[in-house]
């Protein structure tokens, strides 16, 4: 399958850089099948047809709409100072089915800026390479103390790595329904978060004897919950 992202209905217009890579890139020509995806669960395929510089396809047939997940994992993770890393988490996380990514200003956050045109375009890339018809829904820097305002705290849990206070393994969080969890910065949080989180009753938990970096902890997440859930 080669899939393009544009708008579906009422009449399919595909995006006008996915035209320009079709053309120009790829070098597809009339008559070649591609699909074509909203991003928001649909899909249709057809033929190429080619009006002057605008595709349209023709005899298209509609896919079923993807319905969003009912176990559904929501990362909320402080980018990294190394911009790379985190946009590698994100390509990954993507490939493992996260639906929600949000990212996190903390007391230790060593970036807080980003490019959020430049991080919506690779979510429409990660999405396409891994045949997705819903994209993940991934939002701008929040800082923690208000992002945890919004939080359910019986379906929120918090990756640390302060070893004096009590962590319960991953594997014990259930993974059904819509989970939150979060991950800090290079440093991770702080005393001061650590007490609000815990005055908010968001359980702690742990991933493992090692001490991870803050995109490899994002993947190991995403790993767990799409193996759990496939």
């Amino acid at each position: 399958m080669k899939l393009f992202y544009g708008e579906v209905l009422p009449e399919v217009e595909i995006h006008p850089e996915e035209q320009t890579h079709i053309l120009k890139v790829l070098r597809l020509r009339e008559g070649d099948q591609i699909t074509v995806t909203d991003g928001r669960g649909k899909a249709v395929t057809g033929k190429i047809v080619i009006v002057g510089k605008k595709i349209t396809l023709d005899n298209p047939v509609y896919h079923p709409a993807s319905p969003a997940s009912d176990n559904a994992l929501h990362i909320a993770i402080a980018p990294t100072k190394n911009i790379d890393r985190i946009e590698f988490f994100l390509e990954k996380s993507i490939e493992m089915r996260v639906a929600e990514v949000t990212f996190l200003l903390c007391d230790h956050s060593e970036r807080k800026i980003l490019n959020m045109e430049k991080i919506q375009k690779q979510v429409i890339t990660a999405s396409k390479q891994c045949l997705r018809f819903r994209f993940p829904e991934v939002h701008p820097l929040v800082k923690l103390d208000d992002f945890i305002k919004r939080c359910d705290p019986a379906a929120t849990y918090v990756a640390h790595c302060d070893q004096t206070l009590e962590r319960v393994e991953l594997d014990t969080v259930p993974p059904r329904g819509k989970t939150t969890i979060l991950i800090g910065p290079e440093g991770d949080f702080s005393a001061r978060e650590l007490t609000m989180l815990q005055q908010r009753k968001i359980r702690a938990i742990t991933l493992g004897e090692s001490r991870l970096r803050t995109e490899t902890a994002g993947i190991l997440v995403s790993a767990w919950h799409y193996l759990k859930n496939s």
